[in-house]
């Protein structure tokens, strides 16, 4: 692997212009794809195989009308204190605002609240259902703008007026002051890790070719693939992170090359010979990470993993070919200031070198390395035990899905959500939807309602709605509210209860009775994800101890890998219970609601973190495994390890957790958890068990960590990430074409 991509360095070095221009015409194909492509429409999550995802299926079949995708309004009134909506005067504004929403050119429907009784008890809250003909995205802005319109007119005459559903035009778009902070503060850990702010820009500029090609895709492909705009989200999240990462790695390992005395030609070969090496197993690693999503069955999920490892692939592809490209046309500005005004020294084997002026104070990687090999024991357990407290709440995590009780007091739907639970109670916004098939066995009325009568005497049952038949005779439908609210423990219990004893009936009548609705559909989703956790994280734990033994011939060091993988994870878990469950720092972060965190979460975390944190895992070995099987003694390894990469990685962490951050200011709920789970884990992983835990067991270990079996070693295949066939070649002739550059000090010390 070394030689293929030393020689792939070289050409893109050598091969600049031709290589910026094939990513410069890549990436115009992507925007004006993205450009000309039409918006794809946000979709509800499925879960095939599931109770709700069935019954739904079923209703697509027997009442087609129920699954018509056109936009939907739920326009709220309320009162002033002390008054009711059904008096003349407020009545006469409700049913005025419904005469002008009627008339819309795009309106099929606008129900009257006091004809359909949608009137709460104490009479102080109404409701009106604004149907339409097209879906939301083929809605006009005269549309969306006579809708605010009319409610801002009721306001005006003494009403609140809150509008909720799927008409109003909520998702927010990628791209916010929040992520313009995060990609900022990328950009100052570059300049302060690399010297240089052609470095930096570098690094910058390579992973936003990388993003703009991976997002102008995602657009482009949106439709024909349903593909959402969460999926975009995560492609940009990701790409950027570790686009500027591995631009950060080669960069920084190019630039030792040179201080080593090859000339730019070579360097670039080398640099990404070694460094692009890692590149391509750390992002080979959350590749698949994120491609093995597929296997849980939510064809969300799985889109978002193809997006993701999509934009991780792109990141891998400009890493090794634009970053090297960009070496030749930057020149010697792309080194340090101090290495550029070196002088110049002694020539050897025909490549210039001078020697190297040797800081007497060794650097802070190599100050904590040596703190961590005296007191091995007392960071283990510090580090260990701490990450351990963190991860404590996780063991209350409850999974949900979040609805319009999660986004934020300011938006007209979080308040319309909250009039309606006042109203008519906090299960109103979740109904349940029981369908009766009597296909084979007949009898659909008697069926239906001995149903009606069974879901009456569950406890938790607020009301049940009188049963609807299909066309053809042989499917009933009814609704179901809850006491409580949707994402509820309570309401999860009502659906196991309702499902069981419903079950009876079906022994009893020979029918099919299904228990379905958004709200069982979510339950039944999270449920999932609860029971495909332990199975997924067992693939990956199993993938990573297979990956580390396969790249560091070691047994201990792909166990001790995987156990630190766990508490990252685990840690970071207790971070979103903290957060979002129990309202820790909420206020910091923006939630204002508390509640279950997001049921794709937390495999999501696991898929991507499981990449990242093999990122580091390898960057950070893989020079301590270089100095080792170069006769280094395992002490002096980790030293070496971290005087090589220990900056660079703690450089490119900083980065990454300040990318994730940034997304945690957008409103949506899916967003923030990631980007609250995803920064947390990345630091833990990085600053505590790669930088902390790793080296204290690689000192209590010692040369057992290296140790594998032959057996095994002979059946393993051997892939040299550190680049020692390189050292074993006579270094290329320059083809005369790389800039001129000033000798580089290389240093002559020796253990």
């Amino acid at each position: 692997m070394a030689n293929s991509l030393y020689r792939i360095g070289r050409w893109a070095f050598r091969r600049r212009r031709l290589v910026g221009g094939l990513w410069l015409g890549a990436l115009l194909v992507a925007v004006l794809a993205a450009a000309v492509a039409p918006a794809a429409e946000e979709e509800d999550l499925s879960m095939p195989g599931t109770e709700s995802q069935e019954a739904f299926d079923l209703l697509g079949e027997r009442f087609p009308e129920s699954n018509a995708q056109g936009a939907e309004a739920r326009v709220v009134f309320r009162a002033p204190d002390g008054q009711r909506v059904t008096a003349a005067e407020h009545r006469a504004v409700v049913e005025e605002t419904l005469g002008a929403l009627g008339t819309g050119e795009q309106v099929a429907s606008a129900t009257d609240p006091y004809e359909t009784g949608a009137v709460s008890e104490d009479g102080t809250i109404a409701y009106s259902t604004v149907a339409y003909d097209v879906d939301a995205l083929d809605l006009t802005d005269a549309s969306r703008d006579a809708l605010g319109e009319a409610a801002d007119r009721a306001a005006d005459a003494g009403l609140t007026v809150e509008v909720g559903g799927s008409a109003l035009d909520s998702e927010e778009e990628p791209g916010g002051t929040t992520e313009i902070i995060g990609v900022a503060v990328a950009a100052v850990v570059l300049v302060v890790a690399l010297g240089s702010v052609v470095a930096a820009g570098l690094s910058l500029l390579t992973a936003l070719v990388g993003v703009a090609i991976a997002f102008g895709l995602v657009s482009a492909l949106a439709v024909p693939l349903g593909l959402t705009s969460t999926v975009a989200i995560l492609a940009l999240m990701l790409g950027l992170a570790v686009g500027i990462d591995y631009a950060l790695f080669i960069t920084s390992r190019y630039r030792d090359e040179r201080s080593r005395g090859h000339v730019p030609e070579e360097a670039a070969g080398r640099a990404v010979g070694t460094a692009g090496s890692a590149v391509v197993f750390a992002g080979a690693t959350v590749f698949i990470a994120l491609v093995g999503l597929g296997v849980v069955g939510i064809p969300e999920l799985t889109r978002m993993g193809l997006g993701g490892a999509g934009a991780v692939a792109l990141a891998v592809l400009v890493a090794l070919t634009l970053v090297p490209a960009l070496f030749g046309s930057f020149g010697d500005r792309v080194l340090a200031r101090a290495a550029r005004r070196s002088a110049a020294g002694p020539e050897r084997n025909g490549h210039p070198e001078t020697v190297a002026v040797r800081s007497a104070r060794p650097g802070l990687g190599v100050r904590w390395a040596g703190l961590v090999l005296r007191r091995p024991v007392a960071v283990l357990l510090v580090a260990g035990l701490g990450l351990g407290a963190v991860a404590l709440p996780a063991f209350q995590l409850q999974l949900g899905l979040p609805g319009d009780e999660s986004k934020s007091v300011e938006t007209t739907e979080r308040r319309a959500y909250d009039l309606l639970s006042e109203g008519f109670g906090p299960g109103f916004n979740g109904p349940l939807t029981v369908v009766v098939d009597t296909a084979e066995s007949g009898e659909t009325r008697a069926t239906a309602d001995l149903v009606v009568e069974t879901v009456r005497e569950v406890e938790g049952v607020a009301s049940v709605g009188e049963p609807v038949l299909g066309e053809d005779g042989d499917t009933a439908l009814l609704t179901a509210v809850p006491e409580t609210a949707p994402n509820s423990g309570e309401t999860k219990e009502l659906v196991g209860a309702l499902r069981e004893a419903l079950s009876a009936v079906e022994t009893d009548t020979g029918s099919r009775v299904l228990v379905t609705g958004t709200t069982a559909m979510n339950i039944d989703i999270s449920e999932a994800m609860s029971d495909a956790l332990l199975p997924y994280l067992t693939v990956v734990i199993g993938l990573a101890v297979l990956l580390l033994a396969v790249v560091f011939r070691s047994v201990l060091v792909p166990v001790k890998a995987a156990l630190g993988f766990l508490l990252s994870v685990g840690a970071a878990f207790g971070v979103l219970v903290a957060v979002f469950q129990w309202g820790w720092a909420a206020d910091l972060v923006g939630i204002e609601q508390t509640g279950p965190v997001m049921s794709l979460m937390p495999i999501l975390i696991i898929g991507i973190v499981f990449g990242l944190a093999m990122d580091y895992e390898v960057f950070l070995l893989s020079r301590m495994r270089e100095a080792y099987v170069r006769g280094a003694s395992p002490d002096e390894a980790v030293v070496s390890g971290f005087r090589h990469s220990g900056r660079v990685v703690a450089a490119a962490a900083v980065i990454m957790v300040s990318v994730f951050a940034g997304f945690i200011g957008m409103s949506s709920p899916t967003i923030q958890t990631m980007g609250v789970g995803l920064a947390a884990a990345v630091a833990f992983d990085a600053f505590v068990v790669r930088m902390a835990i790793a080296p204290a067991v690689l000192a209590l270990l010692g040369h057992r960590a290296w140790w594998m079996p032959r057996i095994l070693g002979r059946v393993l295949p051997s892939v040299d990430i550190e680049g020692e066939g390189l050292d074993r070649r006579e270094p290329a002739p320059a083809t005369g074409t790389e800039p001129a550059a000033a000798p580089l000090p290389v240093s002559r010390h020796r253990r």
